[in-house]
């Protein structure tokens, strides 16, 4: 049975107090336990987060462009990407302690769903859609900045997060613009809900480094920065 912990401890953390409980229990409904309750599927928090994603995505594309003053497209697109990742998002679901409000169901629960960067973020980008919805977008748009300024801040001096494979390409690519840097799978273990990828970086058609993540993207990340570490 999921956990739903006091909703004034979240009403404190993010500043806002729902007027509809009802659509911040959907935000927090993951499909599992819609599934598993034999719910529909607008019970689940999957329609709120679509909303959340891309408001999130302005607002903090907004504040990133006043904040970075004459910086390129190129650059402002970077940053709002480590702003807006889902590692970056997660942290900020965790450290305002979002898993623990979340209805999961048994198998998500068991599996540590509370700890998942992905449903963590993806929670949180349904919670700014519920509050869309419930109080409007100035609304959410107080909620954004609230939680997720500081990491607006160490963005915009390209401090909030390692991208290996960024740093990878840069590097490689200042003595050779035309090196070759490819990404292969290599393995692929686990069940459907909870699988591990490996995958490895060849640099001009040889191995440079293997990594392995829960989603492809981990697992290529975890490559290049086996890479790096290397001293490639």
């Amino acid at each position: 049975m999921a956990r739903c912990a006091d909703f004034e401890k979240l009403y404190k953390v993010t500043g806002y107090r729902f007027r509809n409980e009802k659509i911040l229990k959907t935000a927090l409904t993951h499909s599992s336990y819609a599934s598993e309750q034999k719910l529909g599927y607008e019970r689940n928090n999957e329609r709120l987060e679509f909303i959340g994603d891309a408001y999130v995505d302005a607002v903090v594309g907004a504040e990133l462009f006043d904040i970075m003053g004459t910086a390129h497209e190129g650059m402002l697109s970077r940053c709002r990407a480590d702003v807006v990742c889902e590692d970056s998002l997660a942290k900020a679901a965790a450290d305002m302690g979002l898993g623990e409000f979340l209805y999961l169901g048994r198998g998500e629960e068991s599996s540590g769903g509370r700890e998942k960067a992905s449903i963590l973020a993806d929670a949180f980008e349904a919670l700014v859609g519920a509050i869309i919805l419930d109080g409007g977008f100035e609304e959410g748009k107080k909620v954004i900045l609230r939680l997720l300024g500081d990491s607006i801040k160490l963005g915009a001096e390209g401090k909030l997060n390692k991208d290996f494979k960024t740093r990878l390409q840069e590097k490689l690519q200042e003595n050779d613009h035309n090196v070759r840097i490819e990404y292969r799978m290599v393995a692929e273990s686990g069940p459907d809900h909870n699988k591990t990828f490996t995958i490895e970086v060849l640099i001009n058609g040889k191995t440079a480094g293997t990594g392995t993540g829960q989603s492809k993207a981990k697992a290529e990340q975890a490559a290049a920065g086996d890479a790096l570490s290397k001293g490639v």
